[in-house]
């Protein structure tokens, strides 16, 4: 049976399981393993048989054997022996086999967690985790009992574990970003990173000073963008990639903390250096795929998605992004059904949520976006789970409801001019509190003179008011200093509103040349253009757009299989 065994240990450590299941068959019923057999081995050969199966991911066998296991580990020699003993047998001491046995208790007991983990029994898992004594707690354990304090939302609880890994080993990287997003401060996190060493001479050790440098740059980006301190956390990031060139891991947080300052061009320059790097890469390729989105590139987001699903179809960015793309082709049950199967893959991937919501929006199933942006928002909050909540109560229309998620987002992120923005677009909706949209709308131009949100929020609301001069004086003033092709088709269709059809054509081709692919001046474009010779662009828009829709559906179905 020792042959067996020892075959078996090997063949696990190849990672061949179903050689080693099939080998545990033979030792789990070998002649000598009867009932006279102590139970420490049994509980060994056991342990062996349920790490096979584990391997082979049958958990819940596997979490049978580990339970059956540890019940052998407690069979005392009395009880293993049966009710006869002889004469040398009854000068021994009644002591536990558990001391006999090579197995590691608590390592069984970590095994079990991870199976009821992997049939996503999370408290079951934890309880059985949390049972561990503390000094028998290794690194992994620590980090393992971390994500669960956290799926399981005890935060307090996360916290402290997480901090423990660091002190097991400050370079794990998780643990800081965990960190970050839990709230922890950036002293917090620089206490748990080693202290810079002195020599006997009072100088300081240079080989300490490095790693303990970039640690905490690190901490600091990820408590930047935690905080939605966009800025600081890219400035870090930068600091970083400069220390580091073509670190994949700082390219993209470089290019979603540019995403999020709204400088879209950088960010798909960082996305695209980072593809460059890895070409395999999925991580963050869904946020990759909404900027492509937002910015009309039609093309790229096809051949991106297109090659995500060949690189990983396990992974929920890929259904994220396979959302995405059927949302730009406008056929949003479709890519409703996709962002679901990502919560599928995933139920913790916040991005996932974010895109849910916006097609039940554009569904007009407005109780869904809600739910869907609250749990993005309780997985990880930024301004899109608020914007999104902030639409979707208007569409209910719960006003009251939305001006509370504006204000929080607010509360959230007190410097942030996009927040103020927000709390001025709740005003907006009700004629009533137009007025005291535009002093939030000024408010957030005080903060930030170059949110170009607020400035196209603000011109929106002097149309709607009547206004068309004041929206087109505010619109040609920020356009001196900023050449952006937004502002020139927000004050195209001004000056169409206002009659103004030579001026409104040449912002609308001035926009398009800027960005080709913007889709609103496009729309506008055309529609003026018929303005111009007289035909009513509403009359043939819904016919016209039939036609285009047979006339092209076979060629793009064939884009994406």
């Amino acid at each position: 049976m020792e042959v067996l065994r020892e075959q078996m240990s090997f063949l696990l450590e190849q990672g061949l399981y179903d050689s080693a299941e099939l080998l545990g068959c033979f030792l789990m019923c070998a002649p000598t393993a009867n009932s006279e057999i102590i139970p420490s081995v049994r509980a060994e050969n056991m342990v062996l048989m349920a790490d096979a199966l584990y391997g082979k991911k049958e958990y819940r066998r596997a979490l049978n054997m580990y339970r059956q296991a540890l019940q052998q580990c407690r069979v005392s020699p009395k009880q293993a022996m049966g009710g006869t003993r002889t004469p040398v047998q009854s000068r021994l001491p009644a002591v536990n086999l558990t001391h006999f046995s090579n197995i590691n208790e608590n390592e069984v007991k970590y095994k079990i967690g991870l199976c009821h983990l992997a049939v996503h029994d999370t408290r079951s898992a934890l309880s059985e985790i949390e049972g561990i004594p503390s000094k028998a707690k290794t690194l992994r354990i620590n980090m393992t009992l971390a994500k669960l304090y956290r799926m399981t939302g005890y935060d307090r609880a996360a916290t402290a574990a997480y901090k423990e890994c660091l002190r097991q080993c400050p370079y794990v990287l998780e643990a800081i970003v965990a960190l970050a997003e839990l709230g922890t401060t950036p002293k917090e996190i620089h206490s748990l990173f080693p202290q810079v060493q002195q020599s006997k001479s009072g100088r300081v050790v240079t080989d300490h000073i490095e790693p303990v440098r970039w640690l905490q740059r690190y901490a600091d980006g990820h408590c930047g963008v935690a905080a939605h301190d966009y800025k600081g956390g890219l400035d870090n990031f930068n600091f970083l990639g400069q220390r580091f060139p073509n670190n994949l891991h700082i390219l993209l947080e470089i290019a979603k903390a540019e995403t999020a300052l709204g400088r879209g061009d950088e960010g798909v320059h960082n996305f695209e250096k980072a593809r460059q790097v890895d070409q395999y890469n999925v991580t963050s390729m869904d946020e990759y795929a909404m900027l492509l989105r937002t910015r009309g590139d039609h093309a790229e987001l096809n051949h991106l998605v297109h090659g995500l699903l060949n690189i990983d179809s396990t992974r929920p960015e890929v259904w994220v992004a396979s959302a995405i793309y059927w949302e730009m082709r406008d056929d949003k049950l479709k890519a409703l059904t996709y962002a679901e199967k990502s919560i599928r893959v995933d139920e913790r991937h916040a991005t996932a949520y974010i895109v849910k919501g916006n097609l039940c929006l554009a569904l007009n199933r407005s109780e869904g976006a809600v739910m869907a942006f609250r749990r993005a928002q309780a997985l990880k909050a930024d301004l899109r789970s608020y914007q999104g909540l902030v639409r979707a109560y208007l569409a209910i229309p719960k006003q009251k409801e939305a001006l509370c998620a504006a204000r929080e987002a607010m509360r959230a992120m007190p410097h942030s001019a996009k927040a103020l923005t927000l709390v001025g677009d709740v005003y907006a909706h009700n004629p009533d509190g137009r007025e005291k949209a535009q002093k939030f709308y000024e408010s957030a131009l005080r903060s930030e003179p170059g949110f170009l949100g607020a400035v196209l929020a603000l011109a929106d609301l002097h149309g709607r008011e009547g206004r068309n001069d004041e929206a087109t004086v505010l619109l040609q003033q920020y356009l001196k200093n900023w050449a952006d092709d937004s502002l020139h088709t927000k004050l195209a269709q001004i000056l169409a509103a206002t009659e103004k059809l030579g001026e409104s054509l040449s912002h609308y081709q001035t926009a398009l040349s800027i960005n080709p692919l913007n889709e609103a001046a496009k729309k506008g474009l055309e529609r003026l253009e018929k303005h111009m010779k007289g035909v009513d662009p509403d009359a043939l828009e819904d016919e016209e757009e039939n036609e285009g829709e047979d006339a092209d559906a076979d060629p793009e179905e064939g884009e994406f299989p």
